[in-house]
């Protein structure tokens, strides 16, 4: 990290985001426009500012440094957390937590920000609404059964029910179809790629265009895994320790998500993925493990797919360094 004449580690919330720097220690600012530029103008130059991922709190202020020219790092919160457990610190504050932040950025290679083009910000808007849409959707579907199970002791209230079920409906469709055509202006070839693969859903390879920018933000498919959270994590150590393995799970959890609901379908028309589920539950793994094993693979077909510009092919998928 010496490139760096100095690290700055943000801590931020609501209205405001503290400040810790390597060198100049800890200061506080608001979470505005006012506070941003006022944040820059006392930064000195070449220096690396580190943040962790909080949802819409940290998005302007990255988006703001990146254009800027400052090299921003966006990270893992859950990647600090453990940093600071293994720390044993007793104190948290937002102070301690900025510190904290900061200390992670001068002990770890981390990745460099990059900044969202317009269609990538809106389709990311556009799944974080269909998300809350569709759990909406599914607690309305569930309520109106509940009021079938009981007759109908409310006509209003089921009829209710019933309008907002159509209505949720008809706003999912038209998300979807505005993600399909925000994709289709820039990637329309890589996403008629992705969907040759079988077991893989639209909405998937549309997340996955997405997060990566056309997978081009990752050189190799071990370090598109990583990024998810798929890959398994060991738990041995000498001969008391011997824990199931587990993903990782320090990773992009709608991906995830979404891959191994994908792998229910690649299980069974997906011949690679229908052999990988097949040997390791006759080896006796669990059937979990087999599907995020299946996971995987989908997700190493979809970046050697989209990197050799091939469709899929049962008898012969493009194989690319790991």
């Amino acid at each position: 990290m010496n490139k760096y004449s100095e690290i700055f580690g943000l801590d931020i919330s609501k209205d405001v985001f503290d400040v810790y720097g390597s060198e100049t220690g800890h200061d506080q600012f608001k979470n505005d426009e006012k506070g941003f530029v006022k944040f820059i103008k006392g930064l000195p130059e070449s220096v690396l500012v580190v943040m962790e991922a909080t949802g819409y709190y940290h998005y302007r202020l990255a988006q703001f440094l990146y254009k800027s020219g400052v090299c921003v790092s966006v990270v893992n919160p859950l990647s600090v957390k453990r940093f600071i457990q293994m720390k044993l610190a007793k104190v948290k504050t937002d102070k301690s937590d900025s510190k904290a932040i900061c200390e992670y950025g001068q002990m770890n290679d981390v990745p460099l920000y990059t900044a969202l083009n317009e269609v990538q910000s809106e389709c990311l808007q556009l799944f974080r609404l269909l998300d809350s849409y569709i759990k909406y959707r599914t607690a309305s579907k569930n309520k109106l059964h509940g009021e079938e199970t009981l007759g109908i002791p409310s006509k209003f209230v089921y009829r209710s029910l019933k309008r907002n079920v159509k209505h949720l409906q008809k706003e999912i469709t038209a998300i979807e179809e505005r993600l399909l055509d925000l994709v289709k202006q820039e990637q329309q070839h890589q996403l008629t790629l992705l969907k040759s693969i079988p077991g893989m859903g639209v909405k998937t390879a549309l997340f996955l265009i997405v997060v990566t920018d056309g997978f081009k933000k990752f050189e190799t498919a071990s370090q598109l895994c990583s990024y998810v959270g798929i890959t398994p994590t060991i738990r041995k150590s000498g001969s008391s320790v011997r824990g199931r393995s587990r993903i990782s799970k320090v990773g992009n959890k709608k991906l995830r998500n979404l891959l191994f609901l994908c792998a229910f379908s690649a299980c069974k028309y997906n011949k690679a993925c229908r052999e990988i589920y097949e040997r390791l539950v006759a080896k006796g793994k669990s059937k979990k493990l087999a599907l995020i094993a299946v996971a995987n693979k989908l997700l190493k077909q979809a970046f050697a797919i989209a990197k050799s510009g091939l469709p899929y092919c049962e008898n012969h998928v493009s194989v690319l360094p790991k």
